[in-house]
C-alpha cells in the first residue's frame, strides 16, 4: 500500500528525503518549500533545492510567505492529504496545518530528542563536545520540537568530524528512516512515544558574532568550535600577513601537544589555547578556496611566534 502525502522541506538535507518516498512508491501530491530567493552577482531568484526535486519529479509546489492567509491553510486542508512529511522547511506551522492530514505532520529531526531541539543541532551538537547524536522522526505538535518520537537512528560523533561531514551523514540516514516510518504508519503499525521531560535543550540558530575564535578558551572547546561552524558559516581569526590583518576561516583541526600564550603560533598552525592547542588541518583565506595547512604555509611563510587574533 502507499499513501497520499505532502512533502514541506527546503534545504539539500531534505532532497534525499523526498527521493526515497518518491521511490517507495507513495504519492507526493503537493510539495511545500521556501520561494525563490535572489542570489549571486546578478540577484537572479534561485529556487530551492526542493523546489528543483520536486519539479523534476513533476509534483506541483506551493510557496506560500507564510501560513498566515486563512487561503494558505485552506488551499493546504483541501489537499486532503494522509500525512505530511516535513524536513527542515523553515516555517511555522499553525494549528490548523498540523491537523489538516489525517494522519498528521511527520517531522524529520538531526538530534537525539529532547536533547538540541530547535534551529541548529547538528551544530549544536558538536559545539558541546556531544559524542553521539541521532536523527529523529516525531509527530509535530504546537510546540518547538515537542512531539512525541517513533523511530530514531543514534549516530556517533567522531572527535574530529565536522557539521559538514555530520549533516551529511544524517541526510543519508533520515531518509531511509523516514521511508521505514512511512512503512510502518501506512500499516498502522508506527507507535509514538512522549519525549521525557528531563534532557531538553536548545540550539538556538548560529549567529554571525559566534563565528569569531576566541584562543583564550581551552582547547577541546576551541576544537569543537571549529568543527561545529565547518564548513558554514566557518570560525575564523586574523593574522598580520605582509604588514595587513587577514581573516582565515578554520574549517578542520585537531587537538595538539603544546601551550603558551594564547593566540600564538606554536609550529606551523598549531595555535596555543587557554589550556592545551590546536592543530589546524584546513584553512580558508579571504577570496581563497579552502586549502590544507602546507598550502597556506606556504604562501604565508614561517609564522612561528606570531599571534592570530
Amino acid at each position: 500500500m502507499t499513501m497520499k502525502l505532502v512533502f514541506m522541506g527546503t534545504p539539500d538535507f531534505a532532497v534525499p528525503t523526498l527521493t526515497e518516498i518518491v521511490m517507495r512508491g507513495h504519492e507526493v501530491i503537493a510539495c511545500y518549500t521556501r520561494a525563490p530567493k535572489p542570489a549571486g552577482r546578478g540577484q537572479a531568484e534561485r529556487k530551492s533545492p526542493v523546489q528543483s526535486a520536486a519539479e523534476e519529479f513533476g509534483i506541483p509546489v506551493f510557496t506560500p510567505k507564510n501560513f498566515r492567509d486563512p487561503a494558505d491553510v485552506a488551499t493546504f486542508a483541501a489537499l486532503g492529504a494522509d500525512v505530511a512529511v516535513v524536513v527542515a522547511y523553515g516555517l511555522l506551522l499553525p494549528p490548523a496545518v498540523l491537523e489538516a492530514p489525517e494522519k498528521g505532520c511527520l517531522n524529520l529531526h538531526g538530534s537525539l530528542l529532547p536533547r538540541w531541539r530547535g534551529a541548529a543541532p547538528i551544530q549544536r551538537a558538536i559545539m558541546a563536545g556531544d559524542r553521539q547524536t541521532a536523527v529523529s522522526v516525531m509527530k509535530m505538535e504546537e510546540g518547538l520540537d515537542t512531539g512525541p518520537v517513533s523511530l530514531l537512528d543514534i549516530i556517533p560523533i567522531g572527535p574530529d568530524m565536522t557539521a559538514g561531514e555530520l549533516h551529511d551523514q544524517m541526510m543519508r540516514t533520515g531518509a531511509d528512516l523516514m521511508g521505514r516510518a512511512l512503512s510502518a504508519l501506512d500499516r498502522d503499525a508506527l507507535e509514538f512515544t512522549p519525549q521525557p521531560e528531563d534532557g531538553v535543550t536548545y540550539a538556538k540558530k548560529i549567529e554571525k558574532s559566534e563565528s569569531r575564535i576566541d584562543f583564550s578558551r581551552p582547547a577541546a572547546d576551541v576544537h569543537n568550535h571549529i568543527r561545529g561552524l565547518s564548513p558554514f558559516p566557518g570560525a575564523w581569526f586574523e593574522i598580520e600577513l605582509g604588514g595587513k590583518p587577514v581573516r582565515v576561516k578554520a574549517l578542520r583541526s585537531t587537538l595538539a601537544q603544546g601551550s603558551g600564550t594564547p593566540g600564538t603560533l606554536i609550529e606551523g598552525l598549531t595555535i596555543a589555547c587557554g589550556d592545551g592547542a590546536v592543530r589546524l588541518t584546513q584553512v580558508q583565506r579571504e577570496g581563497k578556496g579552502p586549502m590544507d595547512a602546507d598550502a597556506f604555509l606556504r604562501g604565508a611563510g614561517d609564522l612561528t611566534g606570531k599571534v592570530v587574533a
